[in-house]
C-alpha cells in the first residue's frame, strides 16, 4: 500500500473527538474513537460511594476487604497522587481550571467537590456515571441504598464470608495483608447470620448449607443482586478442586481454627456449593483474577488457571463465571478459559494500571478469539479525597476506551475486520455483551 503523508496519518490517528493528541506508537482511528467515545457503557464491575449528608457517617460498604487496613505498600504510577492525568481528571469531572495541583489550588478543587455534591445531593453518583458515560454500572457492595439504585447501579454482593464460618485466627497469618483481611470476612458473615435472625452457625454443615448459604444467596437476590463476587485471591489460591460433602462435614464438626489445608477442603466443597445455587438461582459468580493491592500479594494464587479444576467441574457447568480484572498479567491464560460457554471476563482494573497501547493489546488478543464474551470495567474505587471513586473510574473508563480503539484500529489496518465490524464489536464490549449476560437487555 502507498504510504501515506504525515499529514495524512495525523488525520486519520492523530486525534479523537475532543481526547487530545494519540501517540503515534499507539495509533487509533478518529472515527473509530469517537464511536467508542459515544457509547453508553455498561460498566462490569466498581466500587462506587453511596452519597450522604454531612450529618451521616460516612459510607463503609463499598468493599468486603477495603485496603485501608493492609500494611502500607506502593500503589502503580497511574494510582499515585501525582499522575499528570488527574488533573484532566479534575478538568472532565468538576471543571478543575487549573494545570497544576499547588496546595492552594488543591484547597479550591476539595471546595468545588464538595459544592458538586451537595449540590447533586442522592443523584451525586448518576451525576458522576454522566460524566463518565456510563449508563449502568455494577455495584461491589456489602449493600447498596438510596443513591445507588436501578436502573443505573445493579448490585454484586460478597460470597466469600459464607466460605469462612470456622475460626480465622491461624489462616489469617498467611501473610501480613491477611492479619486485616481475614477478621473482616468473619464480621461479615456475623453481618449474614443476624440478618438471618442467628446468633451462631448451625451445629452441621447440612444446617449451615440449609439455614445459612442458600437462604443468604436466596436474600441477597431477593434484594435485587444480579451476580455475587469472590475476593478469595486476596485470601488464599484460586485452586478450588472438588471436594466430598463427607470429608467438608468432617472440617465443620472439628471445629477450631483449621490449618490452611484442613480448612481448603471446606472451602472447596463450599465454592461448588455456592456455585451450584447461585447457578440455580440465575446469579453468575464474579471472581477476582489480577495482582492486587498489598505488598505481600500472591499473585500466583491470583492466576486464573489456577481455576481451571473448579471451570472444569461437571456440577458448575450451569453457573456463568465471569474472570474479573482479566487474571492480569495472566491474561493469555484468561483467553483460554473463555473458550468455555459460561466463562466471561472483564478489564476492569487494567485501564487504572496500564497503558492503552497496554491494554489495546491484550484486548487484541481477546477480541481475535471471544470478542462476545469481554466486558468493559472501570473499577472505580475510592481511595482517598482528592483520587476517590470518581477519579478511578476516569481512569478506568479513559485508558480502557482508547485501548480498545488501539486494538480495534489494528484489527482493521490488517485487515482483520471492516470499519462496520469493529463498530459492532466496540457496542458489544462497551455495552451489549453486559447487558445480555445480566438480561437488562428485555430478552
Amino acid at each position: 500500500m502507498r504510504s501515506l503523508r504525515p499529514a495524512a496519518l495525523a488525520c486519520l490517528f492523530g486525534f479523537g473527538a475532543g481526547a487530545g493528541p494519540v501517540l503515534a506508537q499507539t495509533p487509533i482511528d478518529s472515527m473509530l474513537f469517537r464511536h467508542i467515545r459515544s457509547i453508553r457503557a455498561f460498566d462490569n464491575h466498581a466500587h462506587p460511594i453511596r452519597p450522604t449528608r454531612p450529618d451521616e457517617p460516612p459510607d463503609t460498604d463499598f468493599d468486603a476487604l477495603p485496603i485501608g487496613g493492609i500494611p502500607p505498600f506502593d500503589f502503580p504510577t497511574r494510582l499515585r497522587g501525582d499522575n499528570p492525568e488527574l488533573i484532566e481528571a479534575w478538568r472532565d469531572l468538576y471543571g478543575y481550571p487549573h494545570s497544576d495541583r499547588t496546595e492552594a489550588h488543591l484547597a479550591e478543587l476539595k471546595s468545588l467537590k464538595a459544592r458538586i455534591k451537595t449540590e447533586q445531593g442522592s443523584r451525586y453518583a448518576e451525576w458522576v456515571l454522566d460524566r463518565l458515560g456510563i449508563e449502568v454500572q455494577i455495584a461491589n457492595r456489602m449493600s447498596v441504598g438510596p443513591g445507588l439504585a436501578p436502573p443505573r447501579f445493579r448490585w454484586v454482593g460478597f460470597v466469600d464470608p459464607l466460605m469462612l464460618p470456622l475460626s480465622v485466627e491461624t489462616v489469617k497469618r498467611e501473610t501480613p495483608d491477611r492479619l486485616d483481611l481475614y477478621p473482616r470476612q468473619t464480621g461479615h458473615l456475623r453481618r449474614y447470620l443476624a440478618d438471618l435472625g442467628l446468633a451462631a452457625i448451625p451445629a452441621t454443615l447440612d444446617g449451615y448449607l440449609a439455614k445459612v448459604v442458600t437462604p443468604t444467596l436466596e436474600r441477597m437476590k431477593a434484594q435485587g443482586a444480579v451476580a455475587v463476587k469472590y475476593e478469595a485471591a486476596y485470601l488464599r489460591p484460586l485452586s478450588f478442586e472438588p471436594a466430598s460433602r463427607a470429608a467438608a462435614a468432617r472440617v465443620y464438626a472439628s471445629g477450631g481454627a483449621p490449618s490452611f489445608a484442613t480448612y481448603k477442603t471446606l472451602q472447596d466443597f463450599l465454592f461448588e456449593y455456592i456455585g451450584i445455587e447461585a447457578g440455580r438461582l440465575g446469579l453468575p459468580v464474579h471472581i477476582h483474577s489480577s495482582d492486587g493491592a498489598g505488598g505481600y500479594f500472591q499473585i500466583r494464587g491470583s492466576d486464573p488457571l489456577q481455576l481451571e479444576p473448579a471451570l472444569n467441574n461437571p456440577k458448575l457447568r450451569q453457573t456463568t463465571f465471569v474472570i474479573v480484572h482479566g487474571g492480569w498479567p495472566n491474561t493469555r491464560g484468561t483467553m483460554s478459559l473463555m473458550a468455555r460457554p459460561n466463562v466471561y471476563a472483564d478489564f476492569s482494573f487494567l485501564g487504572n494500571l496500564l497503558s492503552a497501547a497496554t491494554i489495546g493489546s491484550v484486548l487484541r488478543e481477546w477480541l481475535s478469539a471471544y470478542p462476545e464474551r469481554i466486558l468493559f470495567g472501570s473499577d472505580a474505587y475510592p481511595d482517598n479525597e482528592l483520587v476517590g471513586w470518581e477519579e478511578w473510574g476516569w481512569l478506568g473508563t479513559t485508558a480502557g476506551r482508547r485501548g480498545l480503539a488501539v486494538a480495534l484500529t489494528g484489527m482493521m489496518l490488517d485487515g482483520e475486520i471492516s470499519r462496520a465490524r469493529a463498530e459492532e464489536i466496540a457496542r458489544a464490549v462497551m455495552r451489549d455483551n453486559g447487558m445480555r449476560l445480566y438480561r437488562l437487555d428485555g430478552r
